[in-house]
């Protein structure tokens, strides 16, 4: 890894899981130019090999890149960035803690073989339940914190900014507001310190529009929430939005642009919370995780993000970690 230069254009970027969400990162790297090399890994040789090929037909069309895959994690050596979307498949009747435990012996047999290929890397974790999957990798690892986090709650804070926006008429791009804690049931939007092209949400009216008050915050986060599961119920599974969310967040590693975003690393001695991995708006660049950010957060949200971290640190006990 070329660590002394701050812009990696020529970047290898590795994802291990061929899955939908895999190539689907796979394409949407291509299209937005990050990363020089794609490899990816994945266990089916020939669907491995039809979704490789498939992207390389189309290598005319994009910037310059190649792709490579294999069912050999040597695929992975030398890479700048690892992300993680491998993942036990979701079926019916099967818990969050059931999905939590097959997804940290994912981490148990493939980490440590990871981090010899590609000792160096940054590593980004996609699979759920992402807080513990994240934590379980680092454990295994024995990499720094800021080199290894999870996607975290970016895309929840995305769908968050997309429904706050339609609600008040603006472009989703001067919508600032997080969603912080567990990617999960448990987590926080940040309405204290929202703003609206500067105007905080408390001081938000217009006229012309739709009340923003308590009951359609309310009915706001209900949507943030069940977001995920609207798509999974009609297509069966998620790809697009977290594809997007998961380059964004490639972006500002291989371009070091300290963009703050609010992905899960290791928490130490935020309102007082430690060893637990959760999402907190947080700068990321070349080196992975610098630091969280000390955003401010109502009685009400601290309390929330409390039960958050106790959420999250159950299901990391009851895994054995």
């Amino acid at each position: 890894m070329t660590i002394d230069n701050p812009v990696r254009r020529n970047a290898k970027v590795a994802i291990v899981g061929a899955g939908r969400v895999g190539t689907t990162l796979a394409y949407t790297c291509l299209v937005r130019g990050v990363g020089k090399t794609i490899a990816l890994y994945g266990r089916d040789p020939e669907r491995l090999r039809a979704e490789v090929l498939d992207l390389n037909h189309g290598l005319q069309f994009v910037p310059m890149a190649t792709v490579i895959g294999s069912a050999d994690l040597e695929v992975c050596r030398d890479a700048d960035v690892v992300v993680v979307t491998a993942s036990a498949p979701m079926v019916p009747g099967l818990s969050r803690l059931d999905l939590a435990e097959a997804n940290v012996a994912i981490c148990r047999e493939l980490v440590p073989r990871l981090v010899e290929v590609a000792p160096s890397a940054i590593f980004l974790f996609v699979a759920n339940p992402v807080d513990v999957v994240t934590y379980a990798a680092l454990r295994i690892s024995g990499l720094p914190r800021s080199q290894v986090f999870g996607a975290g709650t970016v895309l929840d804070s995305s769908r968050l900014r997309q429904l706050l926006a339609g609600h008040c008429g603006v472009a989703v791009q001067n919508v600032h507001a997080y969603i912080v804690g567990e990617h999960g049931d448990s987590e926080v939007p940040l309405w204290s310190s929202a703003t609206i092209g500067g105007v905080p949400l408390s001081q938000w009216k217009d006229a012309g529009l739709l009340p923003l008050d308590t009951t359609a915050m309310a009915d706001i986060f209900r949507r943030v929430v069940g977001g995920g599961g609207e798509v999974v119920a009609a297509k069966g599974y998620t790809n697009y939005a977290i594809s997007l969310a998961t380059v964004r967040i490639l972006e500002s590693v291989l371009y070091d642009e300290h963009q703050v975003l609010p992905v899960s690393s290791l928490i130490e001695d935020f309102i007082g919370i430690n060893d637990v991995c959760l999402s907190v708006p947080s700068v990321v660049n070349r080196h992975g995780v610098q630091r969280a950010l000390p955003i401010p957060l109502s009685a009400a949200e601290a309390e929330a993000f409390q039960r958050s971290a106790e959420a999250v640190r159950a299901v990391i006990q009851r895994c054995g970690l």
